[in-house]
């Protein structure tokens, strides 16, 4: 089913005033209430959309003079409809935002796209509801408008979504490149005795628990790239054998990658209620995955710029880290420089 319905093409005629005399291109575009945001006039100018004086305009920084008349032809997208309910009452917490991209935090408990039991309370129901189908980018299908990369239900923190296909595109291919720079932050079982690793293996669905993901030597299996550094360690309890604070850095974005490789190094995540232990004393009271996206790092697909985001801990894992403060064996020479 196709989402876009038919467009209507205008012809927009401005007259320059003594306000606007002198005047850049695109700004003066954008000054009118009939046309977009200033980027998407200059990318109307680079598409010879725009004449002045029945000339194509050469430059979007080209200045505009008292008396002159400017044309635009703008496509004008139809409001259009989609197989998503939009939801208004989900909260967005937007770090970064321009006519492209959007950088957000997301919250622990919502799921980023719709699944049995969650059709209607998704991440990408609210970027509908805030943003509509037209502003958000659509090449991985209806059911999923703007998202490049996805976070688990229960993992919190920093994740990009994408405003056209052409940022989609060009933000998933930076993740194939592995030059998006994703990093997290997970609290795991037992002490790591190394300060940096590793680990590369195959990643496939479990024959025995479709839900469950598992490192296999399949020849269906996709590759999966995790290192880690060690943070800060923590003495072992009573009822415990100890804890390790790990920054992960993905090269690949496989379905529960982090978790997976965690558990195969047998350093279970906290908390982790598909991977890990059962016990509540051992996972500190955590009932979801200690697992925070806590940096993104990345050159911006149209400006170039590069940008890079930080996510404090939320208050569930970070009330953790306090209790376990006591018996900290102190901080990695890498954890003093990312923790302070």
């Amino acid at each position: 089913m196709d989402v876009w319905n038919a467009d209507t093409v205008r012809l927009i005629e401005l007259l320059v005033g003594p306000d606007a005399d002198g005047m850049r291109l695109d700004a003066f575009l954008a000054t009118s209430e009939e046309l977009p945001s200033r980027s998407a006039c200059a990318r109307l100018i680079e598409q010879g959309r725009v004449l002045i004086n029945l000339t194509e305009a050469r430059s979007k920084s080209e200045r505009v003079l008292l008396g002159d008349r400017v044309s635009v032809e703008y496509v004008e997208q139809a409001p259009v409809s989609g197989l998503l309910i939009p939801n208004h009452d989900i909260e967005l917490d937007i770090r970064f935002e321009d006519d492209y991209l959007l950088v957000l935090s997301k919250q622990r408990g919502l799921v980023c796209h719709p699944s049995p039991g969650h059709e209607s309370d998704s991440l990408a129901n609210a970027l509908v509801a805030r943003y509509g189908y037209e502003h958000l980018g659509m090449l991985q299908g209806e059911d999923r408008p703007g998202i490049v990369h996805r976070l688990d239900m229960d993992t919190s923190g920093l994740m990009l979504a994408a405003k056209d296909n052409e940022t989609q595109k060009a933000l998933q291919d930076l993740i194939r490149l592995r030059t998006l720079d994703r990093r997290y932050v997970t609290l795991v079982h037992g002490f790591v005795a190394q300060d940096r690793g590793t680990i590369e293996t195959g990643i496939a669905r479990s024959t025995r628990d479709r839900l469950r993901m598992t490192v296999s030597d399949d020849h269906g299996a996709r590759e999966g790239i995790t290192t880690f550094e060690v943070l800060e360690r923590f003495e072992a309890g009573s009822h415990d054998e100890g804890y390790s604070l790990l920054e992960c850095h993905l090269y690949t974005g496989r379905t529960h990658q982090i978790r997976v490789h965690m558990r195969y190094i047998a350093h279970h995540v906290v908390g982790d209620q598909l991977y890990g232990r059962g016990d509540s004393r051992a996972n500190l009271g955590l009932d979801r995955q200690f697992l925070h996206s806590w940096r993104l790092s990345f050159d911006h697909p149209q400006t170039g710029k590069t940008l890079t985001f930080k996510d404090e801990l939320p208050r569930d894992l970070a009330g953790v880290l306090e209790k376990l403060n006591a018996r900290s064996m102190g901080k990695t020479d890498y954890g003093h420089v990312v923790l302070g």
